[in-house]
């Protein structure tokens, strides 16, 4: 049955699809997860009765307004966080026609006191919904905490933490990433060292994004490979000195059986040392599609990337937030594990 004015409502269509109105609105906007099922039920729908939505009309007439921050760290143009950030915007567009606006808010990835400040600055100006990447674990729940106590939900991107209130996770399943990475790296070789390479973060070890990745990657070559040596080398990735007499002493006496990963979206430093050194046979795995990263591939200094949409993860989050303020509709699922997708020379310059 249509309204009683004869006019086709969006409530008309998701009640004889069987489906909710957030799934039509999902549809209609080609947004979001839907199914393929409950897509073509809705469209079947549309075109039966005819319907020509009015997207904004309700919502504009509520005239609630909703806020959503998105709490990542700071970056510059090509680097991870700014892909994550273009995603941000993309959705933001999007969002801004429902009554939401989307604010971004970034801290230095490497001091603690920096996501403290930031986090108090949200907490003073509560938003209707969080997005935030977890760099410091300690904080971070500390954040959080208080967002649940007072109603706020939040969403977590990249990584995600053990708590259990948040409202969605959209990235990597990291420990299936780490067991994934150290598979492609022994790949049937006996390798005689891998280096592990890290970034020296805050001085006081507060922030450690990677470890459940780096965990994955441990409890595979201790599996499999537990003839291989591991060696942690730590860098300052604002300092090539530092980088090369590090990675000098780390490769020094190697017989040139040798495997190196990172896991984070910086192999394309590595690819260069060992451009510069003119080194043969390693075996280099790094994470994400970079520009660098991809340029490392070309030239046949990284072997293989694990790489995801970051930007698309962010929109995601972004999106389900706006349709629960919006729609109060629920998240299909809480953990929204992306695909893991492998780029090699011969398939990098078709990832899209």
């Amino acid at each position: 049955m249509v309204g009683k004015d004869n006019r086709v409502t969006i409530n008309d269509v998701a009640k004889m699809a069987g489906v909710s109105k957030g799934t039509v609105d999902r549809v209609l906007h080609d947004r979001g997860e839907v199914s393929p099922k409950s897509r073509e039920k809705v469209l079947k729908v549309i075109e039966e009765l005819g319907y020509k939505p009015n997207f904004y009309a309700s919502i504009l007439a509520s005239q609630k307004k909703h806020r959503i921050v998105c709490v990542i760290p700071e970056y510059v143009s090509g680097d991870f966080w700014s892909l994550t950030a273009r995603g941000v915007e993309e959705s933001a567009e999007t969002s801004s026609r429902f009554g939401v606006t989307v604010e971004v808010v970034t801290y230095d990835q490497y001091d603690v006191e920096s996501f403290r400040h930031v986090c108090n600055r949200v907490l003073a100006d509560l938003p209707s919904g969080v997005v935030v990447a977890p760099m410091f674990r300690v904080e971070t729940l500390n954040f959080v905490k208080k967002l649940d106590a007072s109603g706020v939900p939040y969403v977590y991107i990249d990584s995600k933490l053990e708590d259990d209130s948040y409202f969605a996770y959209f990235g990597m399943p990291m420990f299936q990433s780490g067991y994934l990475c150290a598979d492609i790296m022994a790949d049937g070789r006996s390798l005689e060292k891998i280096l592990v390479v890290r970034i020296e973060r805050d001085k006081m070890g507060y922030s450690d994004p990677t470890v459940a990745r780096r965990t994955g990657f441990m409890e595979y070559m201790a599996a499999h490979c537990p003839d291989t040596q591991i060696v942690n080398v730590f860098i300052d990735p604002k300092s090539p000195e530092d980088i090369r007499r590090k990675l000098d002493e780390a490769f020094a006496g190697a017989s040139g059986n040798i495997g190196v990963v990172m896991f984070n979206s910086r192999i394309h430093i590595v690819a260069e040392y060992i451009r510069e050194r003119r080194f043969q046979g390693v075996r280099v795995v790094g994470f994400d599609a970079l520009e660098k990263n991809l340029d490392a591939i070309r030239s046949g200094h990284v072997h293989v990337l694990i790489a995801q949409h970051s930007d698309r993860q962010a929109a995601a989050a972004v999106n389900a937030l706006v349709d629960n303020l919006i729609h109060g509709e629920p998240v299909h699922k809480k953990d929204n594990y992306t695909q893991m997708d492998i780029l090699n020379r011969f398939n990098c310059d078709y990832y899209m």
